[in-house]
């Protein structure tokens, strides 16, 4: 962060001997380089699910992964 301007307003009426001020900040975002790059590894590609195998591959995954979740809840039912 950076201060770019400062200025002082005397006219101001406080009911007071302090003066206004008013200043401008310039500040910036950082990203970090392990945030830019998990990113990178979280994109999907839609394209491939045009492909046959591919797609079956997918819903087995998906179908499995909602078995699992199932049977969590099941587990603390009881």
């Amino acid at each position: 962060m950076s201060i770019v301007d400062v200025r002082r307003f005397r006219g101001a009426d406080c009911d007071t001997d302090h003066c206004l001020m008013v200043a401008k900040v310039r500040g910036s975002l950082a990203v970090s380089k392990e945030a830019a790059e998990k990113f990178d590894g979280e994109r999907f590609s839609l394209r491939k699910l045009n492909d046959l195998e591919v797609r079956k591959q997918y819903q087995i995954e998906m179908t499995n992964r909602f078995a699992a979740l199932e049977n969590l809840e099941d587990r603390e039912d009881m």
